[in-house]
């Protein structure tokens, strides 16, 4: 029995769901970082996050297409924007120690620079990569996934802060999140805590750079058929 387009889009992204929600359960991590380490389970959830991902953007593309509103030249500049500061903040949030959420630097009791900007930039990262990418895709298909996988970070805001408060207690917890906010310079602003800066936030940030100029010259159009460069005009 044949599978339609929509049907394997939608099995595609149930199953990217399903592993970002599954696979972090408290109990089943627990049982993997015991198996595997806490890096391997990190590197191993990753690499499948990748893999699903790319089969959501496969069925995307093989999918009807039904346009909701119409593609303008402007509405390219905001992942341009956007998504070299999601990938710095991905970059430097795996890499950066952060009690409060997404490291593969392991259970740290550290909070870093990173952290005190936003306790959670991996999920920013993967919010407004996918959030800047509801403006260029007016149709149906890309609304759904981009805005599926806007909400699933969002829903992970709260989700990592329970988990964290819980592995940590509330004593440390507390001390933490004191400092931290959810929202970036949150606590900046709020005078609890201070920004500071450090050799990792400037590699990332040419790093970072690099990724997003190699994908979006090399590798976009290759994988979603679109060359960004080409739309911007340059």
């Amino acid at each position: 029995m044949s599978v339609t387009p929509w049907t394997e889009f939608f099995l595609a992204l149930a199953a990217f769901v399903a592993a970002h929600v599954v696979l972090p359960m408290p109990t089943l991590r627990a049982r993997l970082i015991r198996l595997l380490g806490i890096r391997a389970y990190l590197l191993v959830y990753s690499a499948l996050s990748i893999v699903l991902l790319v089969w959501v953007i496969a069925a995307a593309r093989r999918a009807p297409y039904l346009a909701l509103w119409p593609q303008q030249t402007w509405q390219v500049v905001v992942p341009a924007v956007l998504v070299p500061v999601a990938a710095w903040l991905l970059i430097a949030g795996l890499i950066e120690p952060n009690p409060l959420s997404i490291s593969v630097r392991g259970e740290s009791r550290v909070v870093g620079p990173l952290a005190r900007i936003t306790r959670h930039p991996v999920l920013w990262a993967f919010l407004l990569w996918s959030a800047s990418h509801i403006v260029p895709n007016g149709d149906l298909v890309s609304l759904i996934l981009f805005g599926g996988l806007s909400l699933l970070a969002l829903a992970g805001f709260r989700l990592v802060d329970r988990r964290a408060r819980r592995r940590l207690g509330e004593q440390l917890w507390d001390e933490f999140a004191r400092t931290t906010s959810v929202i970036p310079f949150g606590a900046v602003l709020a005078g609890r805590g201070q920004l500071s800066w450090a050799p990792h936030l400037t590699w990332s940030a040419i790093a970072a750079l690099a990724v997003t100029a190699i994908f979006a010259i090399w590798l976009h159009p290759v994988l979603t058929g679109t060359d960004p460069v080409a739309l911007l005009g340059l």
